[in-house]
């Protein structure tokens, strides 16, 4: 079972860490214990959640750098029902710090084995970059859930992630796969984006995930007021298309099948 999902593309602006806040909410929906970790220096994970990333006692940089345990640096009263470890800028500090600490990929890792069950699902929104941050991650997970959006330089930015897994695989966690491909932001009138799609289909038929997430207003709203989308407009097409992918994801860890990363 993939408990601990990274949630990464080193390409910003693609919906990773709207994937990350509004499945752990969709997750929690179904009474699953979950734990969201913002592991971006930007904090919107953290914002996203209803949390000042200026006033937490607690952050994901404490954690790293061994100032906190993950128990303490966890936040648990939240509108949205899962957990949170947050992050702000700090956490460009925690890499220069960690750059010549022995083991420093493995920190995350290590925090999260003292809380890994305490919790059915644990989300790590990294940052949108192939970084040290990105690679605890990496380390730290069992799968990676990739969202993109359907155009061309998607593809590319794929194969370098992909690239960055089969590494990671190989050197420091054999466990490691690719749980899905998310299509997000998805609008069916644009023709590049139904051609992608198809490519995607054809190159990543086991991995990629059937729910797809499209443009929706009350998504891009949702953050501003520092809520999931389905505390703040449950009947929109955003929220409905989180809840199925979580409704998709649970069913995948019921009925675990070899994805295409595996069979390589």
């Amino acid at each position: 079972m993939d408990k601990i999902l990274a949630v990464a593309n080193q390409k910003g602006g693609v919906g990773k860490t709207t994937t990350s806040v509004n499945l752990a909410a969709s997750l929690a929906a179904t009474k699953r214990r979950v734990l969201l970790i913002d592991m971006d220096p930007q904090g919107n994970a953290t914002m996203g959640s209803g949390v000042n990333k200026h006033e937490m006692n607690h952050s994901a940089y404490d954690v790293l750098t061994r100032q906190c345990t993950a128990e303490q640096a966890i936040i648990k009263d939240l509108e949205a029902g899962y957990h949170l470890i947050g992050a702000n800028g700090d956490l460009v500090a925690a890499e220069v710090e960690l750059m010549n600490a022995i083991g420093r990929e493995l920190r995350l890792k290590q925090a999260l084995d003292a809380v890994r069950d305490h919790y059915d699902f644990i989300l790590i929104d990294c940052a949108p970059s192939l970084n040290m941050l990105t690679v605890n991650g990496l380390v730290a997970a069992d799968g990676v859930i990739i969202p993109m959006q359907c155009e061309y330089f998607a593809l590319e930015g794929l194969a370098a992630l992909t690239d960055t897994i089969d590494q990671v695989k190989q050197t420091v966690n054999p466990r490691l796969h690719i749980t899905g491909i998310l299509r997000t932001m998805f609008d069916p009138r644009n023709t590049l984006a139904t051609d992608v799609s198809a490519e995607l289909l054809a190159h990543f038929p086991d991995s990629l995930f059937e729910t797809i997430i499209p443009r929706n207003v009350r998504l891009a709203e949702a953050p501003a007021h520092g809520q999931a989308v389905i505390n703040y407009d449950r009947a929109s097409r955003g929220a409905m298309s989180y809840l199925a992918l979580a409704a998709e994801l649970l069913r995948r860890q019921d009925s675990p099948r070899k994805t295409a990363a595996e069979a390589v």
